[in-house]
């Protein structure tokens, strides 16, 4: 096969003291990552130094499962507030890209486009909106049950265009600021938006200025058969999660058929399958790095916060570990996270694991786990690269700093060896950075 034109891109997805369920346990971890800037602070620029792309931050609006025995051992009952982080980081780096999970189930479009304007300009072009519906938090926002999930994309689909109609309320060159005529603004060059539609009404204009991108770069972060819909209206970056190249190649070509009877160009969108990497200098020593967290795992608590991630309608932790999982007939379908429980019901019937085989192999929340070394996880990913699986990755570290500083230190290196990754930004914006085009207003010309 020849060799595919062009380099891979690197996103890093950061949540608390990183992605594995044992992480805040490990020796290397931050254990109070979820409650300190000074952490993210050297993280962001930990991967800004290893040239990444940009730094994701996921987000939910609820703790999720509140049984004891959960809650007692997850780091993941409190995390960061995105929009709330994101403008702190901007201010302390200058080139990574800077990408915020912002629901559209329980905000209204109108904050949404003027927060993320805002971060586009603080950053200086280096903001991202991964769209994405709410999994979980109804009982948050005065529902008594979680929005179905077909109701959910239609309301995306609806935020979208709002979100974007917003942002082209102005001319790029709508504000002379002239004070010897005394123009502020050209008011032929603003349009009020007048939106009417089935979730929202929302006059306009934004009262923000137009973000530096044109828009921001749109990730979305659903591959169930509604969210690939959405991704190939609106997103310029897919976030997936694929556990074989086969799966991960079906993916891709499903995702750019969608793109080509959308009417849109293959370059304007990329695909990221996420990759939980275990770093080790030798494969023994990766390998005894992945056993070391796999022991401060709490086996019983981590089955029961997988059974209510996935909701296949079994209790995962009253199985026991040498047990075979045996799925339920008929399946139940979720409400919430559809393509990770269909992604877990295929791993099921293609490994038929036990419970504890299972609870091994999703330890990153059902990403792909690579244990090895440099340059075997770099193979690995240069594969996908090739065989049309991934446009590049999003990186989940199993504990922070210590994966992140294993990653940048020993694998970046070794990419760059070999031409597949950047040795030095190429751009100014997150837009540039990633071979994205400028969005011009569809409004107004020049």
């Amino acid at each position: 096969m020849a060799r595919r034109d062009g380099r891979l891109r690197l996103g890093a997805f950061l949540s608390g003291s990183g992605a594995h369920a044992g992480s805040w346990r490990h020796p290397q971890a931050d254990a109070d990552a979820s409650i300190n800037f000074e952490r993210y602070r050297q993280y962001a620029q930990t991967l800004e130094r290893g040239r990444f792309d940009a730094l994701f931050l996921n987000d939910n609006v609820a703790v999720g499962e509140l049984d004891p025995r959960v809650l007692r051992s997850s780091a993941y009952s409190l995390r960061w507030d995105p929009l709330t982080l994101l403008p702190a980081l901007a201010v302390v780096t200058r080139h990574i890209g800077l990408i915020a999970t912002a629901n559209t189930s329980f905000n209204e479009p109108y904050n949404i486009a003027r927060s993320f304007a805002s971060l586009d300009h603080l950053s200086a072009g280096r903001a991202g909106w991964n769209l994405v519906t709410a999994l979980i938090g109804g009982e948050n926002f005065n529902q008594a049950a979680h929005l179905p999930h077909a109701d959910r994309y239609a309301r995306a689909e609806e935020f979208f265009d709002v979100v974007t109609g917003l942002w082209d309320s102005w001319a790029d060159d709508a504000f002379p600021l002239d004070k010897a005529s005394g123009t502020w603004l050209e008011t032929a060059r603003m349009r009020v938006l007048d939106h009417q539609g089935e979730h929202f009404r929302v006059r306009g204009p934004l009262n923000a200025p137009r973000p530096v991108q044109g828009w921001p770069v749109i990730a979305q972060a659903g591959s169930s058969q509604a969210g690939r819909a959405l991704a190939a209206h609106s997103a310029e970056l897919v976030f997936t999660a694929q556990q074989t190249l086969s799966e991960g190649r079906a993916f891709y070509a499903d995702m750019h058929q969608r793109l080509a009877l959308a009417g849109r160009a293959a370059e304007s969108l990329l695909v990221f399958p996420g990759l939980a990497p275990v770093v080790g200098r030798t494969t023994s020593e990766a390998q005894e790095k992945h056993e070391q967290l796999q022991a401060l795992v709490d086996p019983e608590a981590a089955l029961k916060a997988l059974s209510f991630l996935l909701d296949i309608g079994i209790d995962l932790e009253r199985l026991p570990a040498e047990a075979p999982v045996v799925l339920p007939e008929p399946l139940p379908l979720t409400e919430r996270h559809q393509s990770r429980q269909q992604l877990v019901v295929d791993l099921i019937r293609r490994e038929r694991p036990t419970a504890r085989q299972l609870l091994a192999r999703l330890g990153a929340g059902g990403h792909r786990l690579l244990v090895g070394t440099p340059s075997q996880i770099v193979e690995e990913m240069a594969c996908w690269f090739e065989e049309g699986a991934a446009d590049g990755f999003n990186l989940l570290f199993t504990h922070l700093p210590g994966g992140l500083d294993d990653f940048v230190g020993q694998v970046v290196p070794e990419l760059q060896r070999l031409g597949l990754f950047r040795r030095e930004y190429e751009g100014r914006t997150l837009r540039e950075n990633l071979g994205l085009r400028y969005v011009p207003n569809r409004h107004f010309q020049g």
